[in-house]
Parts: C-alpha cells; sequence; structure tokens
C-alpha cells in the first residue's frame, strides 16, 4: 500500500515538485529522476520542453496522464513556461544569506544531483545561472536546464517525510484552533452575554494631526560591540487639544519587510477616538533593509542585533518624547505597544519576556532548523550571534500590550513569556505559515500569568492578514493575495476594533470596554468568511470539556465612543 501511495504521489505531485524546482531552485541537464527507495521514473527534459511549449506529451510524460486531471496538466504546463521577474543580484543575495542557505540546506535533502549527493549547492548554481540568462530568464525549464549536473532526482521517500511533517502541522493546528474555539463557546455560556450598539470598527470624531520626526540614539551600544549609533524616523499622530489631563500613548511595531505605513490604518483608527500614536521605523529590519539585501548592500533579512535594537528604539523614543516640553499633554507613564511578527516579538520583550539564551541553545540546533516547517524559527536563532549577556529590554512604562502574529518559541520561551506581568492579547492567524498559531501563539498564550490576557484567533488568518497594501511609493514589497489570504480587510477591521476596546481598558481606564474583550462580543462581529474567536483561559493538555451555564444578558450602557 505504501509503494502505491508513492507511485501516486510521484505523479500527482510531479507538478508542485518542478514548480518548486524553479521557483525556488533546481535544473537538470536530461532527466528528472523520481526515486522512492530501489523505484524509479524518470522524464526527460526535452519532453517536458516539448509539452510546455506545444502542449504534446512524450512516452514518459503520457504515463502521467492516468494520475492527474486535464486541469492539472495545464497547470503544469503553465508553471513550467512561467517566467519570475527576479534579477541575479537580488536572487544571490538571498541565497548566500543565512536564510537562504538554511533554504537551500533543507531543500537540497529532497532535491539531488544524479550523484545523489546533497544538492544545495546545485541548486544554487541553477537558480542564479537561470537568472543571469537574459534571454530565457528564470523559468522551471530553464532552472531545471542550468542545473550542473547531467540529471537531477527527486527523492520521493524525503518527499514524504516532509509530506508527512506538513500534514502533522496541519492536523494539530486544526485540532487547537477546534479547541479554541469550543473554549470561546464555553466562555460564551459561562460568562455573561454583552449585547451592544456601538460599532468599534467606525472611525472615532476627533481630528488629529500626522507628523514625521528623525531620532538619533548617538549613545545605541551595538549588541555585538562597541557604540552604533541609531537613526530611525517616527510617525506621530496627535489628537488635537482633547482639553483633558493626559492622552494615552499607544506605539507600534511594524514587522519584517514593513515601515511605518504598515498599520497607518490601525494608528488613524486609535487616534481618532483619542490616543497618541507613534510608529518607528526599525531601520535593521524594515522594508528598506530588504531592498538593501536585494541590491547587494546587506546580507541579513534581519541583523542579529534587531533583537535588541528594536526594544532599545522604543526605549529612545519614550525617552526623548517624554523629555520634550511639546508632548507635556501625553501620558508617558502608561504606555501601549503594538506589534506584528518581529514587532510582536518587540512588544513582548518590552512587557517584561527577556531573551531567552537557554531556550535559543536548545531550540537552535542544526538538526530542528533542518527539519523544522516553522520559518520564524531560521530568524529566531539569529540571537544566537548576540553577546551572552543579560539584555535590560523590558520597559517598566508599558501598561498594556498586543502581538499581532508574535514568534517567541525559541527567542523567549515558557520561562521568559511567565514573566509579563501587563495586561496581554495575543493576535493569531490559523493559516498562518510564518509563525505557526500552535507553537508561536497558541501555546505562549498558554504560558502567560498575567491576571488580563486575550487570545485572538483568526481561523483563516495568515501571517500577512493583519498587513495594510503598501502605498505608493512605499519601499515595501506587496505581498500576492494568494499568501495574503481571504479577508484582509475584514481582519484589519477586527484588529482596529478590538484594539480600541483593549486600550480603552487599560490605558485610558475605561472599564466599561472591557465587555468587548469577551468570546460573546468576538462572536457578534465574526464574519462567517474569515471567523474570529476570543478566549481568555484554554487547557493545551485537555481542550473543550464545555460546561453550560445559561447566560446573563447585560446591555452595555454605551451608544457613543467616549474620549479616553
Amino acid at each position: 500500500m505504501l509503494r502505491r501511495l508513492a507511485q501516486r504521489l510521484t505523479f500527482i505531485t510531479a507538478p508542485a515538485i518542478i514548480a518548486l524546482v524553479v521557483a525556488l531552485p533546481a535544473r537538470s541537464a536530461e532527466r528528472v529522476y523520481l526515486t522512492y527507495g530501489l523505484l524509479e521514473r524518470s522524464v526527460s527534459f526535452e519532453g517536458l520542453r516539448q509539452y510546455a511549449e506545444t502542449g504534446d506529451l512524450d512516452d514518459d510524460l503520457f504515463v502521467y496522464t492516468g494520475y492527474v486531471t486535464p486541469e492539472q496538466r495545464q497547470q503544469l504546463r503553465s508553471i513550467l513556461r512561467s517566467k519570475a521577474d527576479v534579477d541575479v543580484v537580488s536572487i544571490s543575495q538571498f541565497l548566500y544569506s543565512p536564510q537562504g542557505e538554511l533554504l537551500l540546506k533543507r531543500l537540497g535533502q529532497v532535491i539531488q544531483p544524479e550523484a545523489r549527493t546533497e544538492g544545495g549547492v546545485a541548486i544554487r548554481a541553477a537558480l542564479i545561472l537561470a537568472a543571469a540568462d537574459k534571454a530565457k530568464g528564470l523559468t522551471p525549464l530553464n532552472v531545471i536546464a542550468k542545473f550542473p549536473t547531467r540529471g537531477i532526482r527527486i527523492d520521493l521517500q524525503s518527499t514524504l517525510r516532509v509530506a508527512g511533517e506538513l500534514q502533522r502541522i496541519v492536523t494539530e493546528t486544526q485540532k487547537y484552533v477546534a479547541a479554541v474555539t469550543d473554549e470561546a463557546d464555553r466562555e460564551i455560556t459561562t460568562l455573561p452575554d454583552t449585547r451592544v450598539a456601538l460599532d468599534l470598527s467606525l472611525k472615532g470624531r476627533i481630528p488629529f494631526d500626522r507628523t514625521s520626526v528623525i531620532l538619533t540614539d548617538a549613545l545605541r551600544l551595538n549588541p555585538v560591540g562597541g557604540v552604533k549609533p541609531r537613526t530611525f524616523p517616527v510617525d506621530v499622530y496627535r489628537p488635537r487639544t482633547l482639553g483633558q489631563a493626559k492622552i494615552p500613548v499607544v506605539i507600534i511595531s511594524h514587522g519584517v519587510g514593513s515601515d511605518r505605513s504598515t498599520f497607518r490604518y490601525l494608528a488613524t483608527h486609535l487616534a481618532s477616538h483619542g490616543f497618541a500614536v507613534f510608529v518607528p521605523e526599525h531601520p535593521g529590519s524594515s522594508a528598506k533593509q530588504i531592498t538593501s539585501l536585494l541590491r547587494g548592500i546587506a546580507q541579513e533579512v534581519a541583523e542579529p542585533s534587531e533583537f535588541v535594537d528594536r526594544p532599545l528604539d522604543i526605549r529612545y523614543l519614550l525617552d526623548t518624547f517624554s523629555k520634550d516640553s511639546r508632548y507635556l499633554d501625553l501620558n508617558f507613564n502608561r504606555v501601549g505597544v503594538v506589534g506584528q511578527s518581529f514587532g510582536g516579538y518587540t512588544a513582548l520583550t518590552l512587557a517584561g519576556a527577556p531573551l531567552n539564551f537557554d531556550n535559543l541553545a536548545k531550540e537552535c540546533t542544526e538538526e530542528k532548523l533542518l527539519n523544522t516547517f516553522n520559518v520564524s524559527l531560521t530568524l529566531q536563532c539569529r540571537a544566537t550571534q548576540l553577546d551572552l549577556r543579560n539584555y535590560e529590554l523590558a520597559d517598566p512604562r508599558i501598561a498594556a500590550t498586543i502581538a499581532i502574529n508574535p514568534f517567541s518559541s525559541a527567542v523567549h520561551g515558557q520561562a521568559s513569556i511567565e514573566k509579563i506581568k501587563t495586561p496581554t492579547m495575543i493576535v493569531s492567524g490559523g493559516s498562518d505559515t510564518v509563525a505557526p498559531a500552535v507553537p508561536e501563539q497558541i501555546l505562549p498564550f498558554t504560558w502567560l500569568k498575567t491576571r488580563d490576557r486575550y487570545l485572538v484567533m483568526v481561523d483563516q488568518g495568515s501571517h500577512f492578514s493583519f498587513l495594510a497594501d503598501p502605498p505608493p511609493g512605499s519601499d515595501s514589497i506587496p505581498v500576492p493575495p494568494e499568501i495574503v489570504g481571504p479577508g484582509a480587510a475584514q481582519a484589519r477591521r477586527y484588529v482596529s476594533s478590538i484594539g480600541l476596546a483593549f486600550f480603552r481598558t487599560y490605558l485610558a481606564n475605561q472599564v466599561g470596554f472591557k465587555s468587548f474583550l469577551t468570546a460573546s462580543y468576538a462572536k457578534s462581529i465574526s464574519d462567517p468568511k474569515l471567523p474570529i474567536v476570543l478566549i481568555t483561559q484554554f487547557d493545551p493538555q485537555s481542550p473543550g470539556s464545555p460546561k453550560p451555564i445559561a447566560p446573563k444578558s447585560i446591555v452595555v450602557p454605551v451608544t457613543t465612543p467616549p474620549n479616553p
């Protein structure tokens, strides 16, 4: 039965494997061999070329037609002819970065030269040579043709192991998402029902101004030694005079490859409701850093020092603005922080979770890195390059924390997450393939010991669902809709609504808004096309087991958005 499954996988997964060979690296001069133990089948490069150009099948490819649909055959033909508009410098710079090297090692276990040796070096050569070919460019056929041996071997046993691991992750995620949903249903039945007329996703009525400031920390210590001045821009969203004591402050930290525009929708939303919002751009992990990498100027997607510099950017920001007489009407003693992805790490670190070098040493072995589908782990493990010392990164001024798609399993671990004392909300996407929901958000949520903790789960949300499209002129690279996933606009409305309720509760001390931080409220705004649930507790060892209790109805006396 296993042999029959392997043979079927050989045919059914051929288009995806060949697409991978092109998009991620691979080539074969004459033949592509699909092997499973002692079994082996092959197709010729010439047959692939002929099929791509004319649609005619040679004898080798004809065998495959019994295992795939006409639509899949057409998809293969389209893949073979597709061309990626990527230049050779960009490809080279990424593949020689630490993240690219790790990707090649992982891929080289599956795609190998004819001699069955590790294929990473050959894969890189094929991709670079194809990108450098101005006539044919980076197409699947050309990558195959540039592979520096006479044949390519696709190891189906390794492919099956990869497929099995992927299936395990998918199954585990589905189980946990279902358990989180069950917990939300339990909380709906055991906690008071919240019924409100207020739509928190609507823009507020308070006018605000947006300005940009350049900050320079001339005395910033380089985490790997010496002094390295740090200059970074900050967008400031400031409500006009409200005639009140102090205006609450929120800081937003973007993720890798993003910039200050990524969460502009959230900044303007909060500002329109009376919050002062500061959005710094972290220069070592921003969109400009990615552009520099692709141009050959930088060598890292994000420099290891960013694990220290990002929290220090925000601490320096708070120090600077709190001493500026022009901002005396702002409350810098109790500050909220929002972060996404690497910004999620930043938010949790500022809230009290220290860098955990013991946990990094345990989680960042080469074996684990070569056998994980947790993409964020490759970035987390770059923190092992830092000097081993006690970095003071937490800030006592942080009073409320929202971490969206954060990663923390290695760089923090349970021992660090348990030290967070502030009210904390973790926002997760059930379809996040960069920082998977179970290890990076659901389990870390259970490690939180703070009394006020929340897990928001967007079932079909991806790592990019909560990001705004980059505006014209931005350095951010647009993410294809297929990767963003469905309902991104709805996902942003969720963040705006629940984020507003969270900061009104814990920064503006408007306790009535805590009624919006419930499973009932999340259900009331949930769109069936992109379901959302909110829970306040979860037992990962025994998920489920709801104990229904008749709900009580409470009408929250809030009809207009009051000033914080």
